[in-house]
């Protein structure tokens, strides 16, 4: 990873248009034939926040869900090659849920010093393990993230902020020790945070009044 990541907590805005929920089911964007799931955590903004610091950023939090952030990956690989934002690779859909959870439910899993509860997260493909992590592995609390975040700008309730992909959280990083491939129609993706629950979604087809005319 650049230097900066390391340094900085890095962020995109993505679009709220295409938010699904448990249940949902997503496509591939019709150009793109390497779709990814990213097992992912969200924090739910439920007060205004500008300029917060970082010992302050988690005031700012109502709870937390789980995060689906589907990437194409063979768009994304293009778009960088340009140094602009994620667009097409990723604004085809971002899945959220089951469960919004407060953070005095989370706060007990939490260390001293981490930058996240010692929570499991998993993602399976069709019944079979294929990522594995802990949210306290994160390199930036979200404390963090909303005081970056809200640097010189308004937060406003109802806001979501992602996580970031726990380590090994996605296929580009495990898929030829595991599934063997991308997603495909037909395939169960199932998305776990313990105390969060579960978010499973299906694979599927692009409709066919999606499809390019």
């Amino acid at each position: 990873m650049p230097e900066a990541w390391y340094r900085l907590p890095i962020f995109y805005f993505s679009n709220v248009s295409e938010l699904r929920g448990p249940g949902d089911p997503v496509w591939s964007p019709a150009a793109s034939s390497e779709l990814d799931y990213e097992l992912e955590v969200a924090a739910l903004i439920d007060t205004p926040a500008v300029d917060l610091p970082a010992e302050r950023g988690e005031e700012a939090i109502g709870g937390y869900t789980i995060l689906n952030d589907w990437s194409a990956r063979d768009l994304q690989r293009e778009e960088t090659t340009v140094r602009l934002g994620p667009a097409k690779g990723k604004d085809f859909a971002s899945t959220i849920g089951p469960w919004l959870v407060t953070p005095d439910e989370i706060g007990p899993a939490r260390s001293p010093g981490a930058h996240g509860p010692d929570l499991a997260m998993t993602a399976e493909v069709n019944g079979v393990e294929t990522s594995r992590g802990t949210w306290s592995d994160a390199q930036f609390s979200f404390g963090d993230m909303v005081a970056r975040a809200s640097a010189d700008v308004r937060l406003r309730p109802g806001e979501l902020l992602g996580s970031g992909t726990v380590g090994t959280g996605c296929l580009l990083e495990v898929r030829d020790a595991t599934l063997g491939r991308y997603l495909q129609p037909g395939d169960e993706v199932v998305l776990r945070v313990e105390r969060l629950g579960a978010l499973r979604t299906p694979v599927v087809a692009r409709p066919a009044h999606r499809r390019p005319r």
